[in-house]
């Protein structure tokens, strides 16, 4: 299975099977998208698909400074012309929908407090850019109808993603944010019927894709996962029952894609789920070419993704195809700053 051939993921057609991976790269004061994200993400139109940067969906999900919006008809508007202008070099562009829950903190907030599944503080301090930190809060324990309240924003953010021209929408449902802290049972303690059981820890994730769908269609909705990570300090006690029990669940849901960002490193993770869920897979994590390849041609992944090697190589489709050097990152350019280690590689 080539790298170089097209894919078709749901009613989403790439031209290729590279995926540049979302990207935190907080280029966006004020949480509003601009002329120096739309050079960016053109730039990288070569690639098969882009998934954005995660991308918050209100006002009380902000866990990050300067991180991109979706809630306003400014943020739209700018988020129209990165999509026509990634459509104009022939690229296809996905947008992430990020809630980050207890990952965040009141200084965000307007003052408020993060929430999250159950009142479960993080360890340690969030960081903040431009140096300095803060311990992290005890959440507030949404109560059911916010969660049902956070549902309808996530509606809401597919429907502006919809206006703003995106090819489709990606819940983040990875890394220990909002998703990922009802599903596992180490950040939700609840016991009605969002919390206990697999079954009910899993009904936050499988509401929100639905009401995703009840925009898109599911053939424009993927999923953004992270299994067997401890990512933002998640667990829980039985992560096989947990992983069978939602890849079982989206089988039924006929999605674009699911994301899986292996932390593991291992392909013992991929084998599991390709036991359990018949969709498309794009395998993610610390990949180079010949890995890559090696993935792709085993069918354990359907389509691969690159996420620090797009930095520093926007033409990073040209440069596998030719085997031409690829240029190393400068991370301390990563979060925040000017074009410096963002549009001028």
């Amino acid at each position: 299975m080539s790298m170089f051939t097209p894919i078709t993921f749901g009613k989403i057609e790439l031209k290729n099977k590279i995926v540049m991976a979302p990207l935190t790269r907080s280029r966006a004061p004020g949480h509003l998208p601009n002329k120096l994200m739309r050079e960016y993400y053109a730039q990288r139109a070569s690639a098969g698909l882009i998934l954005t940067e995660a991308t918050v969906i209100s006002e009380d999900a902000i866990g990050y400074a300067d991180t991109p919006g979706i809630w306003s008809e400014d943020q739209v508007q700018e988020w129209k012309t990165i999509t026509e202008s990634v459509h104009a070099q022939g690229g296809k562009i996905v947008i992430q929908l990020w809630h980050v829950g207890r990952v965040s903190h009141s200084s965000l907030l307007n003052g408020k407090r993060p929430v999250a599944p159950s009142a479960v503080a993080m360890s340690g301090n969030i960081r903040r850019l431009g140096g300095g930190s803060v311990p992290y809060e005890t959440p507030h324990e949404l109560s059911f109808k916010e969660i049902k309240s956070i549902i309808d924003q996530y509606k809401l953010a597919a429907q502006n993603a919809l206006r703003a021209g995106f090819d489709g929408v990606e819940l983040h449902g990875a890394n220990g944010y909002l998703v990922d802290q009802f599903l596992h049972d180490g950040t939700n303690k609840r016991n009605d019927e969002y919390g206990g059981s697999v079954e009910k820890r899993s009904r936050f994730l499988l509401e929100v894709l639905e009401a995703l769908i009840s925009v898109w269609g599911s053939e424009r909705v993927g999923l953004h996962l992270s299994p067997y990570s401890n990512t933002h300090e998640v667990s829980d006690s039985d992560p096989d029952k947990l992983f069978e029990y939602v890849f079982k669940m989206l089988n039924k849901l006929n999605l674009s894609f699911v994301f899986i960002r292996n932390t593991t490193g291992s392909l013992e993770v991929y084998k599991k789920i390709r036991s359990w869920f018949k969709g498309h897979l794009i395998g993610n994590q610390n990949y180079s070419f010949d890995t890559a390849s090696m993935e792709l041609k085993s069918g354990l992944v359907d389509a691969v993704s690159f996420g620090r090697w797009y930095i520093s190589n926007p033409d990073l489709v040209e440069k596998f195809q030719t085997g031409k050097a690829l240029t190393p990152w400068n991370e301390s350019t990563f979060y925040g700053g000017s074009e410096i280690g963002y549009t001028d590689y």
